[in-house]
């Protein structure tokens, strides 16, 4: 029953299924995202946020590569793949940019509260996740259409 179920979700072109996907992808995106974040936060010349900056990137690299052959597959946009890429970056940094937004405000709301120590390790965790979802719901609706939807066909070359 489960897998028939994940296996339907995983090929139907409706929008519930595909916004699963996006989902599910954007979770991935945001394991990678937090990850690096932990990874580069304490480097020289990095603080939370420029290695933030860093590591949004690096889970929009994977998020369009998932995106494109998983979340949807089903849509042919007749665009470059590079092309595609870009328009995937430029809504997904504007989606980041709302993204960022919140979670500059959740890390700023955490400091003025004075955390516990415990708090203050998971503080950018929960920020991230915050500004993930602000940000999903904005790419998902925009980005469906404006990258992966069917192009006018002028730069399918």
């Amino acid at each position: 029953m489960v897998k028939k179920t994940l296996k339907r979700v995983a090929r139907s072109p409706s929008d519930r299924a595909t916004f699963v996907r996006f989902s599910l992808v954007g979770v991935c995106m945001g394991v990678i995202d937090v990850g690096m974040l932990y990874l580069l936060k304490e480097q020289p010349l990095l603080n939370l946020y420029t290695a933030r900056v860093l590591s949004y990137s690096t889970g929009l690299v994977a998020g369009y590569l998932l995106n494109r052959y998983f979340t949807f597959h089903h849509l042919d946009s007749g665009r470059v793949m590079w092309r595609e890429f870009v328009r995937f970056f430029g809504v997904h940094w504007t989606g980041g940019l709302i993204n960022y937004a919140v979670y500059s405000l959740v890390i700023v709301a955490g400091m003025r509260t004075g955390l516990s120590p415990g708090w203050e390790a998971l503080w950018p965790l929960f920020a991230v996740w915050v500004g993930g979802v602000v940000g999903l719901c904005f790419n998902f609706f925009v980005g469906r259409r404006l990258v992966f939807g069917a192009g006018s066909g002028a730069d399918a070359g």
